[in-house]
């Protein structure tokens, strides 16, 4: 099917997700075989505006492995010409000249959708503010199917930081998509998921209930995705930050109240929300996870260059 940018959860449907996550799988087998040179001479950049390592590097690992090469920025605020008052769409009209795709992440929600409006290339989005994280849901995604062989049916805890936390705002766009999920969301009131969000479960007849008791939710769920509070989305907010930290620990007692075969997701980077003693648990997925997100963006860059 054709790909062009990548700018949201809603534009993919069931069979594009089939077909993507099919198209991951053969890359799981390309890195296990050392990668491939199909995209030599392909050019990536990864254009970032606000911090990232898993990300970032995800993205250049997958274009190395396909066999392209990457230019890149990692803070293009300080680091480029918007330093200097150039705006963002000229930016991307200037690196329409250098490069084959643009992986973008920006503090301003909407900026994905900008560059693609004014790019003839593939604009991929690496997250723009408190928006969306496609390509993390996508990876998610993923990581619970092969984890637990399938999405219909599931139930979801999504746990921290939900009012600013795009990557459960995406996430949950393409959870509405299966049949019979059930979503918890468990946040403390100010952080509790967006209006907009639980307007388009309404809308699509997808289960869902906001708690504040973390361990009233954790026997009942076969997924627990954990969030970090994020000090940086609160700006000189920061009693609020103070209180909303620490509300929600992922620790052994947690563990003891999980079904034997729920597994604990995050998007990381964490901070204190899950406790190290957690990753020896074979419930324990964030690793894998986040190695996941190599296959599942190499897959998307395979199907935007074609």
């Amino acid at each position: 099917m054709k790909l062009h940018h990548v700018i949201e959860s809603q534009q993919f449907s069931l069979p594009l997700l089939e077909e993507l996550f099919e198209t991951a799988r053969r890359m799981e087998q390309v890195v296990a075989r050392g990668g491939t040179k199909d995209y030599s001479g392909r050019i990536m950049a990864s254009l970032f505006y606000e911090p990232s390592t898993r990300t970032r590097f995800s993205f250049e690992s997958a274009m190395i492995r396909l066999g392209g090469r990457c230019i890149s920025t990692e803070n293009a605020r300080e680091f480029s010409s918007v330093s200097k008052g150039e705006t963002l769409e000229d930016s991307i009209r200037v690196i329409n000249g250098y490069v084959d795709v643009i992986v973008m992440r920006h503090n301003e929600v909407g900026a994905a959708k900008r560059a693609a409006a004014v790019s003839d290339i593939p604009v991929i989005n690496a997250g723009d503010g408190i928006g969306q994280h496609p390509t993390q849901a996508l990876l998610d995604l993923y990581t619970i199917r092969k984890q637990l062989g399938n999405i219909d049916g599931l139930k979801i805890a999504m746990v921290g930081d939900l009012a600013q936390g795009r990557t459960v705002r995406s996430l949950t766009y393409l959870l509405s998509k299966f049949e019979r999920v059930k979503i918890y969301f468990v946040a403390p009131e100010m952080l509790k998921m967006k209006e907009d969000i639980l307007a388009h479960l309404n809308e699509h007849n997808v289960w869902y209930t906001e708690e504040t008791d973390l361990t009233r939710v954790v026997p009942e769920v076969d997924v627990v995705y954990q969030t970090r509070i994020q000090k940086e989305r609160f700006g000189d907010r920061l009693q609020d930050y103070e209180k909303s930290r620490g509300i929600y620990i992922i620790d052994r007692n947690i563990l003891s109240l999980m079904k034997n075969k729920a597994i604990v997701m995050h998007p990381l980077p964490r901070v204190d929300e899950i406790t190290i003693e957690v990753d020896s648990d074979p419930r324990a997925a964030y690793f894998d996870q986040a190695r996941n997100g190599v296959f599942i963006r190499m897959a998307l860059l395979a199907m935007v260059l074609g």
